[in-house]
């Protein structure tokens, strides 16, 4: 958040929402993407590996949408049947949340979620698949990329 802070501040940053100045949650998330890859650059491998585990562990939007509304869900259906029948107004405002999205491949808060920087699947995907060219793993064996390639290379499969 203090790099996408000082981006906004030097001037860096991409595209700003006009009223605000912000960023929009896009722009965002691909400059925390960017600043991700340039300071793994000449990283170790055992802490690009780390980074990738984290990743493996990231919920992305879909997950995080889909378990949250869940939860309120059953937390409305357990308390609407135990302590006051109100609770069950809490799953029928949800669920639709939940289902109707699927039908018109769109989220009605979507926007709230991105807002707060969760991110989606490809959007971790492509980090994952820079920090593996960074870390070597698309290496050809004969003729290893040395550092500046591997984040040259990195950096435009980010773009």
């Amino acid at each position: 958040m203090r790099k996408n802070r000082a981006l906004m501040e030097s001037g860096q940053a991409g595209c700003r929402l006009p009223e605000t100045g912000r960023l929009m949650p896009d722009e965002s998330i691909e400059r925390e993407i960017e600043t991700h890859v340039y300071g793994y650059a000449h990283q170790a491998k055992s802490e690009i590996t780390r980074r990738l585990q984290e990743l493996e562990r990231e919920w992305d939007i879909d997950r995080f949408i889909t378990i949250q509304g869940s939860a309120a869900a059953f937390m409305g259906t357990l308390f609407g049947l135990r302590v006051d029948r109100k609770w069950l107004l809490l799953p029928a405002i949800v669920l639709p949340f939940l289902f109707i999205p699927r039908l018109r491949e769109k989220y009605p808060s979507y926007g709230f979620f991105r807002n707060r920087g969760i991110r989606t699947r490809r959007e971790i995907e492509r980090e994952k698949q820079a920090l593996r060219i960074l870390r070597g793993d698309f290496d050809d064996k004969t003729h290893p990329l040395n550092g500046t390639d591997r984040l040259e290379l990195a950096l435009r499969t980010l773009a």
